[in-house]
C-alpha cells in the first residue's frame, strides 16, 4: 500500500505552524534558555498547565525545534539563537506577524489563486505595529545571512538602491571597516529607515531621497544591492531599476539582487511558499529566476552565480559589462 505520510505531513503543516507560534508567544523557548527541563519544570517556568507544556514541547520535538534527552526538553541551536530572547537575533516579532496577520489571511488563498488578486487586508494601528516589527525583524535576518554568506571586503562604496531596510548596509559595514554605504530610496522609505543606523556607523552610511524609477541616482559605487526590490515590480519597472543601477557603476562592478525567486531546478520549498504569501497579502510577485537573468542581460549585467541564503531569499550575483 502507498505510504500517505508525505501527504499528511503537508496537510497538517498548519497545525505545526500554530503550535510553533503558541510555543513562542507563551515563552517555551525562553523558559528552556534557563536549561533543560521536564514538562513539569517547563510548565512552572512558563506559567502554563503541565499538560499544555507537554503538548507544546512534544510538538516542537516532533518538528525538530526542541530536543528531548533523559526525560528533559532542551532548545536546539536554532531556537536558542532565534527564539529564546538571549544574545542572538530575536525572530519572535516575525513569528508574531505570521501568527496574527499572515496566518488568518491565508483563508483567502484559494480565491487568490483562482483570481490572481490578493485577499482583503485591513490594518488598525495595533496590527500595523505588528506588521512593522515583523517585517523589520525578517529583513534583519536576511541582512545577517547576506553578510555572512557574501564577502563584502572587496567593496568600498556600496549602494542600496530602492530597498526596504538599512540593515543590509549596517551588517556589511559592521564586518568591513573600510566599507561605506549609501541608501537611496523614495522620501517615505528613507524617513522610515534612517534612524535604524547606530551612531557608530552614522558617518559611514548616508541617505539620499531619489526614486530609481523616475529620478537620477546620485553617486558612483563599486557595488549595488537591490534588496526586496524585484518582487515589488513588473518586468519593465525592474528593468528601469536595473538600468539605473548600471548607470552609477563602472564595468566590472558588482550587483547583488536579493529576493525570493522561483527556480524549477531545485527543490527549495521556501521560495514558492513566500510566493503564496506575497500573492495573498499584497499581490506582489516572486518571479522565476530565468526571467530575472534575462532582465539583467538586457540591462548591462552578466550573471556570475546565484546563492540561496539560509532561511532567507536568494542572491543573484552579477557584474557590469
Amino acid at each position: 500500500m502507498t505510504d500517505p505520510t508525505p501527504l499528511l505531513n503537508v496537510a497538517t503543516g498548519y497545525m505545526a505552524a500554530k503550535q510553533l507560534f503558541a510555543a513562542s508567544e507563551l515563552g517555551v523557548f525562553s523558559a528552556l534558555a534557563l536549561g533543560p527541563a521536564t514538562s513539569l519544570e517547563l510548565a512552572e517556568r512558563a506559567e502554563l498547565p503541565e499538560r499544555s507544556a507537554r503538548v507544546l514541547a512534544d510538538a516542537m520535538v516532533g518538528v525538530g525545534l526542541l530536543e528531548r534527552r533523559d526525560g528533559k526538553y532542551a532548545n536546539t541551536p536554532a531556537t536558542e539563537t532565534y527564539l529564546a530572547g538571549r544574545n542572538g537575533l530575536d525572530l519572535r516579532p516575525h513569528l508574531a506577524f505570521w501568527d496574527a496577520l499572515s496566518y488568518p489571511h491565508w483563508v483567502h488563498y484559494t480565491e487568490t489563486m483562482r483570481t490572481a488578486r490578493p485577499g482583503p487586508f485591513e490594518l488598525d494601528e495595533s496590527k500595523l505595529d505588528v506588521l512593522r516589527k515583523g517585517v523589520q525583524t525578517y529583513n534583519a535576518l536576511h541582512a545577517v545571512m547576506l553578510a555572512e554568506n557574501y564577502d563584502f571586503s572587496a567593496h568600498r562604496h556600496v549602494l542600496d538602491l530602492g530597498g526596504l531596510s538599512s540593515a543590509f548596509l549596517v551588517e556589511a559595514a559592521k564586518r568591513n571597516p573600510e566599507l561605506t554605504g549609501a541608501f537611496v530610496a523614495d522620501a517615505e522609505t528613507v524617513a522610515k529607515v534612517r534612524d535604524a543606523v547606530h551612531a557608530d556607523l552614522a558617518d559611514r552610511i548616508s541617505f539620499h531621497e531619489a526614486d530609481p524609477l523616475t529620478d537620477e541616482v546620485p553617486g558612483r559605487y563599486d557595488a549595488v544591492l537591490l534588496e526586496h526590490v524585484v518582487h515589488r515590480f513588473d518586468a519593465e519597472r525592474n528593468k528601469t531599476v536595473l538600468r539605473a543601477a548600471r548607470a552609477v557603476v563602472d564595468a566590472g562592478a558588482t550587483l547583488l539582487v536579493l529576493d525570493f525567486l522561483l527556480d524549477p531546478a531545485d527543490d527549495r520549498a521556501l521560495d514558492p511558499a513566500i510566493a503564496g504569501e506575497y500573492s495573498v497579502v499584497d499581490g506582489t510577485v516572486v518571479h522565476p529566476e530565468d526571467e530575472v537573468r534575462a532582465w539583467l542581460a538586457e540591462t548591462g549585467w552578466r550573471v556570475r552565480e546565484t546563492r540561496a541564503l539560509p532561511g532567507s531569499p536568494r542572491v543573484v550575483i552579477a557584474e557590469a559589462v
